[in-house]
């Protein structure tokens, strides 16, 4: 410690006053065992901190933007923001693995690179966000790194229910296959294969079956789209 943040304070648009902020956001426990450092100062506390804001932020936003939306509604597509997809691309999208303190043996086993260790940096990273600078500066991050494309993001998270739908409507076959598992026990990549009707359409690549076979229909439904 500390790291060098310049890069990544451009990047959010935001610089802290007290870095420490951030030391203690993108120290995962397994740093604080090995070291012996006091246990809360790793980001859980942050995260759990983010976490809530994140959801007040965007409810907030959601209930102003679609004042006629049910609450069923808002409640599907405040899901589809937060969602461990988005929230890990963004995280990857400010190098926050980078950053982060960790053991030597979540380090070598692909920790920093981790889809759930991802999205918590990024609830953590808020959550310091907000103890630095305060609510308008927290609902700033949000709006600039989250709340834009929101069709593009409702599409990825509703896109198996409507690939299978589209499929079932056109009295067709959907086949999602695992084709390939990498990686040690704890941190496996799966790529799967979507199949129509036995063509190939589509293939996506995840950190568990689900979220490949999430990528490879978002993969269909985009090209069917277009």
């Amino acid at each position: 410690m500390p790291n060098n943040y310049n890069e990544l304070e451009k990047l959010i648009g935001y610089s802290f006053k007290d870095k420490s902020h951030l030391d203690i956001a993108f120290t995962h426990k397994s740093y604080t065992n090995e070291n012996m450092v006091k246990k809360h100062q790793s980001y859980e506390r942050y995260e759990f901190l983010g976490d809530a804001i994140l959801e007040f932020l965007v409810s907030d936003y959601l209930y102003n933007e679609y004042p006629n939306k049910p609450e069923g509604e808002l409640t599907k597509l405040r899901a589809s923001i937060v969602c461990e997809f988005t929230l890990s691309g963004l995280a990857r999208e400010l190098k926050l693995g980078q950053y982060g303190y960790f053991s030597k043996g979540e380090r070598n086993t692909g920790g920093n690179n981790r889809d759930s260790i991802l999205c918590d940096m990024f609830e953590s990273l808020l959550g310091a966000i907000y103890l630095d600078g305060g609510l308008e500066y927290a609902k700033a991050f949000v709006k600039n790194l989250l709340l834009t494309d929101i069709d593009s993001k409702k599409l990825y998270y509703d896109s198996k229910t409507s690939l299978q739908e589209y499929v079932q409507k056109n009295g067709k076959i959907l086949e999602y296959k695992v084709v390939k598992e990498t990686g040690p026990e704890h941190n496996k990549e799966y790529t799967v294969e979507l199949l129509i009707d036995n063509k190939l359409v589509s293939s996506g690549i995840g950190h568990s079956k689900k979220t490949a076979e999430q990528n490879a229909a978002y993969q269909a439904l985009t090209a069917i789209n277009n």
